[in-house]
């Protein structure tokens, strides 16, 4: 857990405490590539070092495959998905140059290779071995006010394209999940990092296609380091444990950082 992460979460502990709220916190871990169970031993005991806490069992998304697919039924049957057999170095070599906006984070998948619907399979569980992108809604904006950042908007088919829902591993895409999970969860307000603000168009489309109701945002400025370069998992000197190896308490680390 490096300091940015942390500091995402102690921004989220204090939101829920003002507003007398329930903390939750969810593991992200359906990249098995990179998941591992000391890695949230890991996380785990950084948190609680650090003095913070969140009040119900952590969130597995690997334990919840069930919902997402539950979901993806429901997309499929609203005809918002269809399957992709682009690979990425194709839809990377189809893309126009970068808007000046900076919004697409990801190449635009070209709507004219959406396929006809009698390309689409009936049943969508005899292809959950294939990629699924969801059809965004072209030209309509998407808004949200969010809590620190203010006024947010995108135009969909322009500034984001069709995006993955389901990966060709069997596995639901990030968007999906996290969509699924903030809705069936309840969940009223998101924390997380600035570098996510471009998700939450696409995932608000997955909310409203099935029916859930929409949280507020908070995206917390990113820390950088003393060179300005935005902290990341790679950056280990500025990992709680590597500073709590060093002698370095809490309540430094706190107040040094303003958490």
């Amino acid at each position: 857990m490096h300091l940015g992460h942390a500091r995402t979460f102690w921004i989220a502990q204090q939101r829920a405490k003002a507003a007398n709220g329930t903390l939750l916190l969810r593991n992200d871990d359906l990249d098995h590539s990179r998941c591992r169970r000391e890695f949230v031993t890991a996380f785990e005991t950084d948190l609680r070092w650090l003095g913070l806490n969140w009040t119900t069992p952590i969130q597995t998304q690997s334990e919840r495959l069930p919902y997402y697919r539950d979901a993806l039924r429901k997309l499929h049957t609203a005809r918002l998905i269809y399957p992709c057999r682009r690979s990425r170095k194709e839809v990377a070599a189809a893309a126009s140059a970068p808007h000046e906006n900076g919004l697409n984070d990801e190449p635009i998948y070209p709507s004219a290779w959406r396929p006809p619907a009698e390309d689409i399979p009936s049943i969508v569980d005899e292809a959950l071995d294939s990629n699924w992108r969801f059809r965004v809604p072209d030209g309509e904006t998407i808004r949200f006010e969010d809590k620190e950042l203010g006024p947010q908007s995108a135009v969909a088919g322009r500034d984001f394209g069709d995006f993955l829902v389901w990966r060709k591993d069997s596995i639901p895409s990030y968007q999906l999940a996290c969509a699924v999970d903030d809705g069936a969860m309840n969940i009223t307000e998101v924390v997380r990092g600035a570098d996510l603000v471009k998700s939450s168009f696409r995932q608000i489309l997955l909310l409203q296609a099935l029916g859930y109701n929409l949280p507020h945002y908070y995206h917390a400025p990113l820390m950088t380091d003393d060179s300005g370069e935005r902290l990341a998992k790679r950056s280990d000197a500025q990992s709680l444990t590597a500073l709590r190896d060093q002698g370095v308490t809490p309540a430094e680390i706190i107040t040094k950082f303003n958490l």
